[in-house]
C-alpha cells in the first residue's frame, strides 16, 4: 500500500439537491467516496473513523459525508432509500468530479452500487457487509435479517440502548468505549431520532439483483462472519452474481468490517482502488 503524508483534513458543508450536507474531506489523489449506513447514530465522522486517514495516506482524495436525515445533515421530505440515491448522485455532481471510487457500509453499499451503475465516471466498488444489497438467501438468512431489522427499528435513544445496539455491531468489544458509545448517542437524537421514526413508513429499495450482472465496475465485497443480521450465505449470493468481483471474508468479525479489521480494511481497500485494472 502506497503512502504520502496527507493534506489536512477539512469538515464543511455543501449544499446537495437543496440540503445543507455535512461533508469531510481529507487528502489528495484519485478521488473516494465514502457512503455509511443507516443504523441509528450513523454519521461519516463515526462509521469512517478509522479508515478516513488512513486511505487519504495512501494517496486518494477521501470525502465521507452525512446522508440525509443522518449526521449534521439537513433532514428531507423524503425519507426514502430512493431520495438518498438522488442526493448521493446530487453531491457528487456539486463535487464536480471527473472520476472517482466507491465505498459502502451496510445500506451504504446499495447506494454505492446504484451509483457504479448509472454513473459512467465510477472507478471501482468496494462494499462491507450490506444487507440491503445482497440477495435474500435462505428462510434461516432472512429471519436472521428480519430479527436484525425490527431491533434497529426499536432503537429508542439512551446510552444504555446504544451501547447495547454498539455491542452488537462490532465483534471486538473492546472498541465499544465509552467515547464511541456517546457520540454515536449523539448522533442518534432529535432531527435524526425524528428522521428514524420517519424511516419506518417508507418502501423498501428497489431489488437491483438482475441489474448487477451488467456491472462494469471492478468490485471488491468485505463479510463479516460474525455479523448478527446478514449471513454470509447472502454475501456469495451477492459475490456469484457480480462479474469480475472479489470476495474477503473475515473471521471475528461483524457488521462494522471497517472498525473491527481496521488494519487489514485500509489495506485491502488501498492496493484494490490502487489497481490499474
Amino acid at each position: 500500500m502506497r503512502k504520502q503524508a496527507p493534506e489536512s483534513r477539512h469538515e464543511d458543508y455543501l449544499e446537495a439537491d437543496g440540503l445543507k450536507t455535512f461533508c469531510v474531506r481529507a487528502g489528495s489523489g484519485m478521488p473516494v467516496v465514502l457512503f455509511h449506513g443507516a443504523a441509528p447514530g450513523a454519521s461519516a465522522k463515526l462509521n469512517w473513523r478509522l479508515n478516513i486517514e488512513p486511505l487519504a495516506a495512501a494517496g486518494f482524495t477521501v470525502y465521507a459525508y452525512d446522508q440525509p436525515g443522518f449526521g449534521f445533515t439537513d433532514n428531507p421530505a423524503d425519507h426514502s432509500i430512493e431520495y438518498r440515491v438522488t442526493h448521493a448522485k446530487a453531491f457528487i455532481d456539486a463535487l464536480k468530479l471527473e472520476r472517482f471510487h466507491v465505498v459502502g457500509n451496510s445500506v451504504g453499499g446499495y447506494i454505492a452500487a446504484r451509483i457504479a451503475l448509472e454513473d459512467r465516471r465510477t472507478g471501482k466498488l468496494v462494499t462491507t457487509t450490506t444487507g440491503t444489497l445482497a440477495p435474500k438467501g435462505s428462510e434461516q438468512s432472512q429471519a436472521l435479517g428480519q430479527k436484525h431489522s425490527q431491533e434497529l427499528r426499536e432503537y429508542v435513544p439512551s446510552a444504555d440502548n446504544m451501547r447495547k445496539l454498539t455491542m452488537g455491531t462490532l465483534f471486538r468489544k473492546e472498541l465499544v468505549t465509552e467515547e464511541l458509545v456517546q457520540e454515536r448517542f449523539a448522533m442518534s437524537i432529535g432531527k435524526n431520532y425524528a428522521a428514524q421514526q420517519q424511516r419506518r413508513g417508507v418502501n423498501p429499495p428497489r431489488a437491483i439483483h438482475d441489474e448487477l450482472r451488467n456491472l462494469k465496475s471492478k468490485t471488491l465485497l468485505l463479510w463479516g462472519n460474525n455479523d448478527r443480521g446478514v449471513s454470509v450465505e447472502r454475501g456469495l449470493l451477492l459475490f456469484q452474481r457480480i462479474p469480475n468481483a472479489e470476495f474477503h471474508l473475515f473471521d471475528q468479525c461483524a457488521h462494522w468490517v471497517q472498525w473491527d479489521q481496521a488494519e487489514r480494511f485500509n489495506r485491502l481497500v488501498a492496493d484494490f482502488l490502487a489497481e490499474d485494472n
